[in-house]
């Protein structure tokens, strides 16, 4: 990908993040504050976060990567680092959902995106016999 266009352009390049963890089983509370970045490679984006998580009485630090691909119009697919599929959403529209079935666990999740392009959300909920959890992570263009 030479130079992003349509759906890429929306994710291109530097972002502050903050993300929210609710542990819905424990009652307990985590952050993670960091950086993303959405770098191009060949047929599509580069999703690289790091940064640090505080959760359950322990900071450490947390990384993250998955590929974004932009195979026409407004579609993204999101897919693991190993090249696995994960899920897709059309990123033409306020508010879109997208879910991921990994039996037995249930990954839905919601991306917002407002009036300013340079701000939006995501926010997951995942259901599964050990796993009950919420996250909301905020993305925001550095100053």
């Amino acid at each position: 990908m030479e130079k992003a266009t349509g759906a890429a352009a929306r994710f291109l390049g530097h972002w502050r993040v903050d993300r929210h963890v609710h542990d819905l089983d424990s009652a307990r509370t985590g952050r993670f504050e960091g950086r993303a970045s959405f770098s191009p490679v060949p047929g599509g984006l580069l999703y690289e976060e790091d940064g640090t998580l505080s959760l359950a009485g322990l900071t450490m630090r947390a990384t993250r990567r998955y590929i974004y691909r932009f195979p026409g119009g407004d579609e993204v697919q999101v897919y693991f680092e190993d090249g696995r599929f994960f899920h897709a959403f059309e990123a033409d529209a306020r508010r879109a959902e997208a879910l991921h079935l990994c039996p037995p666990d249930r990954y839905e999740v919601a991306y917002v995106f407002g009036p300013d392009p340079d701000r939006w959300q995501c926010e997951w909920r995942v259901e599964g016999p050990r796993k009950d959890y919420r996250l909301v992570t905020r993305y925001s263009r550095p100053d």
